[in-house]
């Protein structure tokens, strides 16, 4: 249907194209600096050990957003629940659906697979996200704050001097 939005899974042939949209990601929030992900790095963490799975949303078989989630583990509600990293939606698709199609697929599979929630952050800055969530029904948590320890904060913490996963 012309116009319309569609949702595909991505494949592992699709590793450069996630890294793309990452990269894009990254430059709408002001972050291009702190990408360094590669295409390996992608390839082996999402489809070697599965621990990430991506949806495009299509416009005329054209690729125009994405979402890239996984699951988490909720102790309160005992089961498990999709977390959503990224979603992004190239500019000239915005308004078209795509970023309502990526959460609806989402939240798909979050019944699908028996899980709790579906759950994510959003930038403070980002007003047109956050009025776009909100108009799904989405709550803020405004009681929680994120926090986050990584590079030489996380070996420190670990007590190592090598990189984790390796």
């Amino acid at each position: 249907m012309s116009g319309g939005v569609t949702i595909r899974k991505a494949g592992r042939e699709d590793t450069a194209l996630i890294l793309q949209f990452v990269r894009e990601l990254a430059e709408y929030e002001k972050m291009s600096d702190q990408v360094v992900a590669d295409e390996a790095l992608l390839e082996k963490w999402i489809f070697d050990k599965g621990k990430a799975e991506v949806l495009f949303a299509l416009v005329d078989g054209r690729e125009a957003g994405f979402a890239l989630f996984f699951h988490n583990f909720s102790t309160f509600l005992g089961r498990a629940g999709i977390y959503l990293e990224d979603l992004y939606v190239r500019p000239e698709y915005r308004g078209r659906g795509c970023g309502r199609a990526l959460l609806k697929e989402l939240a798909a599979i979050a019944l699908e697979r028996g899980c709790g929630r579906l759950e994510w952050v959003c930038l403070n800055w980002n007003q047109p996200g956050i009025d776009f969530y909100l108009s799904l029904g989405a709550s803020r948590m405004s009681e929680w704050n994120t926090y986050r320890v990584t590079g030489d904060a996380l070996k420190e913490l670990a007590g190592r001097d090598q990189q984790p996963g390796n």
